[in-house]
């Protein structure tokens, strides 16, 4: 029904104003009573083969929500409805800051993609850290953290230990993003040098707690074979749990959508389908070339149980849902479950 009936009148409208309906449909449901119960009995689907352990975690299934949809932490309770395995909020960023100008998030349909420059719009690391505290459900929550626009990559790692000192007690793991086109100057920390000093400084901090939480490490899918290499060496060197590969692409090669629409909607990274080839190389040749020495979290064009599978193949031992969840409905969580239990 989501594809038939709800998603051609949702993509009629604006995509970031469609975002926030949603969400606040989503709200205004969960008031209503045994509508959360309805709707997670209509979306989660369980089963015993389906836990996963990665990092010293227990999922409940391997399929998350990437970050960028629940940005402040404000839908947990109502996406572990929707059968989530686990959700990541962020990026969050020190300070709120609004992101960049509107309008910032496109629809390719054809390409069942999406383009989006948001620039880490956030409330800022207290709000979401807040509302994390009061959430009800017990569902595992990723903190993904950034800097904020206006802090000069000198001074960026101040940002990531400000994130990670203030989400330390509400979340299960933390994601250090370093991988966002969206942020002048922010994929230049993936450099081999800023970025083990970064990873390095959060592991010290998370060492000097009584329980440490495990810190991956986002990545780009532009990345070199060399680049590559580097952030298996980096992993190993820092000692952070893993990897997410991959964040969104600059690369617009392949797409149906004409050329003269996708230059009129100028920069931003890519996601959705053309992702999907590009992000299953990169987790297969980090886990082959480190021999498997780390877990990978496999995100970038999974919209079909096929994708999922092709990612766990590869060597991912979660994936993660976006674009892939905008296009196919809530129903698609489930039914990644179903044919993961069957394969």
């Amino acid at each position: 029904m989501y594809k038939i009936l709800i998603s051609p009148i949702l993509f009629l409208f604006d995509a970031e104003r469609i975002h926030h309906f949603v969400c606040e449909v989503l709200h205004f449901a969960f008031k209503i009573p045994f509508m959360p119960q309805i709707i997670r009995a209509m979306y989660t689907y369980e089963h015993p083969s389906l836990v996963q352990e990665v990092a010293g975690l227990r999922f409940r299934n391997p399929v998350g929500l990437a970050a960028g949809f629940d940005k402040n932490a404000e839908m947990v309770d109502q996406l572990e409805a929707l059968g989530f395995g686990y959700i990541e909020i962020g990026t969050v960023t020190p300070r709120p800051q609004p992101g960049n100008d509107k309008p910032r998030l496109f629809r390719l349909k054809k390409d069942k993609a999406l383009i989006n420059r948001m620039g880490f719009n956030n409330k800022g690391v207290q709000v979401a850290a807040a509302k994390l505290a009061k959430r009800k459900s017990k569902i595992l929550v990723g903190g993904n953290i950034g800097k904020n626009k206006d802090t000069p990559n000198e001074q960026a790692l101040s940002d990531y230990l400000i994130c990670f000192r203030e989400l330390f007690d509400v979340v299960d793991y933390f994601v250090v993003n370093v991988s966002s086109p969206n942020t002048p100057g922010l994929r230049d920390l993936q450099e081999k040098g800023p970025l083990t000093e970064i990873l390095k400084e959060l592991q010290a901090k998370n060492k000097e707690r009584v329980n440490p939480k495990p810190i991956f490490l986002k990545i780009a899918p532009d990345l070199t074979t060399s680049q590559l290499d580097d952030i298996i060496d980096i992993v190993k060197e820092t000692g952070i749990a893993g990897v997410i590969a991959t964040n969104t692409t600059i690369s617009r090669e392949g797409l149906v959508t004409d050329k003269a629409e996708v230059a009129q909607i100028g920069a931003g990274g890519l996601s959705g389908a053309p992702l999907t080839h590009r992000s299953t190389e990169v987790i297969r040749y980090l886990c082959e070339q480190s021999n498997h020495a780390f877990p990978v979290i496999g995100v970038g064009g999974i919209a079909t149980p096929g994708n999922a599978l092709e990612k766990i193949n590869a060597g991912a031992g979660l994936i993660q849902l976006y674009t892939g969840f905008i296009y196919e409905g809530p129903g698609v969580v489930s039914r990644i479950c179903k044919a993961l239990v069957r394969k």
